[in-house]
């Protein structure tokens, strides 16, 4: 909804509003948050809240740090969980600089810049994930899942159906439009889908929704993670993007063309041909944790290998079932442990690279691609995404388009910082390499 500082006060007494949180992500994702109480929001509607911006990962340095988090005011929204009985408001801002100018390293500016290339010509980037996460419990002095089921099993009214109908309660009352709720392939794994919007309303959404899953899971007594590999040997958690460009409405799908013959227009395949031919170096940012590669490995139906596909799920990108406004496609690779604003940006700025370049893509790929021989993927011209951060940080460091995408400032902090965390990574020595070389080297 569109909101003015009047109607979001008015709002705030209706509803008995006593505290509100201002919110906005570093560069990694971590949400950062600030409470309001109610004497003081009028003032911060006007003005905004003024912080330390070199306490922010990746921001400023400690001689530049003073910044400013500004509300969006249609961000608004009332927050319907609660402990103390009463309700809260919640902002996601803007950064800004003491000058007023919007600051450079907000990855939330980064995916506005992104989607101003298609606003100019009355569109926008419509995206729907599909957000995985583990619900865990404490045994033993252990994290482990908390049950044993798989895919889309139904038992008993557990902590993990409770959990899930709980969250949906709270996303229909926020209006976030969950489509569908159900346990995924491994032990404790669940998956909430979200009904496509714009791709910044959805951004927002996607920070929220993070605190109402670790909020809701915590009440009954579990911990929720959205780290993508948490154990060895099963399936690990993705956030499948499925994404379509419209006009601002959402009543008229670029991608669609009833006359084709997998209903896709021409707009779509350079769309597509710029998806497939910039994973490689977007890779970093859509995966961009050392644990990322440990789910984005052969065997486990995460996506390795870079093609596309209208049925097979070992490609990289699906197009799903669908005529008209539901022509779309499923960029399978991100997970829900990333930054929701650059993951949607690096894929927005490929698609239209493509589009402007009149990228082709290659043929679909139908057969099962992991059970390819090394051979038959390279006649096929079938190339593969990074194995690891430190090799997704190679491709990035020679990105020129992924530096003109996030900006310098976003481009070499987002370096630097996932640098530190690969060479401290590899410079430990795991558990596993003590048990299988120790005793034998």
């Amino acid at each position: 909804m569109a909101y003015d500082p009047a109607e979001i006060l008015k709002l705030a007494d209706k509803n008995d509003l006593k505290h509100f949180y201002f919110q906005f992500t570093d560069i990694r994702g971590t949400v950062k948050s600030v409470m309001i109480p109610r004497n003081r929001l009028e003032r911060v509607l006007e003005e905004g809240v003024l912080f330390d911006g070199s306490s922010v990962l990746g921001y400023a340095e400690i001689e530049e740090s003073d910044m400013r988090a500004f509300p969006d005011y249609d961000s608004f929204e009332i927050l319907p969980w609660t402990s103390d009985g009463g309700k809260s408001g919640r902002f996601v801002c803007s950064i800004y600089t003491p000058e007023g100018e919007p600051f450079l390293g907000d990855p939330r500016y980064v995916l506005k810049k992104q989607l101003e290339r298609l606003q100019k010509d009355g569109l926008n980037f419509f995206v729907g994930p599909e957000f995985e996460f583990f619900l865990l419990e404490m045994k033993d002095g252990k994290y482990v899942p908390h049950d044993s089921a798989g895919y889309f099993d139904f038992g008993p009214l557990d902590k993990g159906e409770l959990v899930k109908k709980d969250i949906v309660n709270y996303l229909n009352i926020l209006g976030y439009d969950p489509e569908a709720a159900h346990h995924e392939v491994s032990p404790g794994q669940h998956e909430i889908d979200l009904r496509y919007a714009q791709a910044l309303r959805m951004a927002d959404r996607i920070i929220t929704m993070k605190t109402a899953i670790k909020t809701v899971a915590a009440k009954y007594g579990l911990y929720a993670t959205f780290m993508p590999k948490p154990f060895f040997g099963i399936n690990g958690t993705g956030m499948h993007v499925h994404q379509s460009i419209m006009d601002e409405e959402g009543d008229s799908n670029k991608f669609w063309d009833k006359n084709s013959k997998y209903g896709l227009s021409e707009y779509a395949y350079h769309y597509l041909g710029g998806l497939l031919s910039h994973a490689v170096e977007i890779g970093g940012i859509i995966a961009s944790w050392v644990n990322s590669y440990k789910r984005l490995v052969p065997g486990y139906e995460a996506p390795v290998y870079i093609s596309w596909a209208n049925k097979n799920r070992s490609a990289l990108v699906r197009v799903p079932a669908g005529e008209g406004l539901k022509k779309r496609f499923e960029f399978r690779a991100p997970d829900s442990a990333g930054n929701p604003y650059l993951q949607f940006s690096v894929l927005l700025a490929a698609g239209l690279d493509g589009i402007n370049r009149k990228i082709d893509p290659p043929d679909p790929v139908e057969q099962d691609i992991f059970h390819m021989t090394p051979e038959e993927r390279l006649n096929e011209g079938i190339d593969s995404l990074p194995e690891s951060l430190g090799e997704a940080l190679h491709h990035l460091r020679k990105s020129q388009f992924v530096k003109d995408t996030l900006g310098e400032h976003v481009y070499n902090n987002f370096i630097y910082i996932k640098q530190k965390e690969w060479d401290e990574f590899r410079s430990y020595v795991t558990d596993w390499e003590v048990k299988n070389l120790l005793p034998i080297l």
